[in-house]
């Protein structure tokens, strides 16, 4: 009996991961949102209030990666890896600081528009975010696996979209920005080329 109630007390203690994780999780899925929020606004005075916001929910990652610090350096036994855990707490935590940093641009910036790209990044961040609190639920049950595995499929399918995306923005920018070549000028006043 005594050696079920050291087990019982062991699983217990180890239970919290799972609870802190899905916290972070969950408030990582909150700045995307808002992040999201800040990106389709174009009012720049809604984008200052919800970046105090962001700020509060980055805040508040930074207290929740304290605690599974504290409880990996407290734990005998964990659910998982210790160099496993560090590294999702470190990541999850940057996640939510690049919203920050990146709103925070769109607010010092003045930027006083919200382009159909900059829209598509927020959505695409969100969806992404959604799937990651989820893969995360599943990773303390060896069963799910297979679910795990096509979060993460999807996950990089939004990605590459991300990734196309961005692509797209900067070679408009450029395509925007270069000048036109003098030839390509004269054609178009109907000055003859050559001569």
């Amino acid at each position: 009996m005594k050696l079920d109630a050291i087990i019982q007390w062991f699983m217990l203690r180890e239970e919290r991961f799972h609870t802190l994780f899905a916290q972070d999780t969950a408030n990582m899925v909150k700045a995307a949102h808002l992040f999201a929020a800040i990106a389709a606004s174009a009012s720049l005075e809604e984008r200052r209030v919800k970046l105090v916001e962001l700020k509060a929910l980055e805040h508040e990652g930074d207290q929740i990666n304290k605690l599974i610090f504290e409880a990996l350096n407290t734990s005998f036994i964990t659910p998982l890896d210790r160099e496993d855990i560090r590294w999702m707490a470190n990541d999850l935590d940057d996640i939510v600081d690049y919203f920050e940093s990146v709103a925070t641009s769109l607010v010092l910036f003045e930027l006083a528009e919200s382009p159909e790209p900059l829209r598509r990044f927020g959505e695409i961040l969100v969806q992404m975010s959604e799937e990651l609190h989820l893969a995360t639920g599943e990773i303390w049950n060896m069963a799910n696996g297979p679910k795990i595995h096509q979060r993460l499929m999807h996950i990089s399918e939004l990605e590459n979209q991300a990734d196309a995306l961005y692509q797209t923005v900067i070679a408009d920018l450029y395509r925007s920005r270069r000048p036109e070549a003098p030839s390509r000028k004269a054609a178009r006043a109907g000055v003859p080329l050559g001569g």
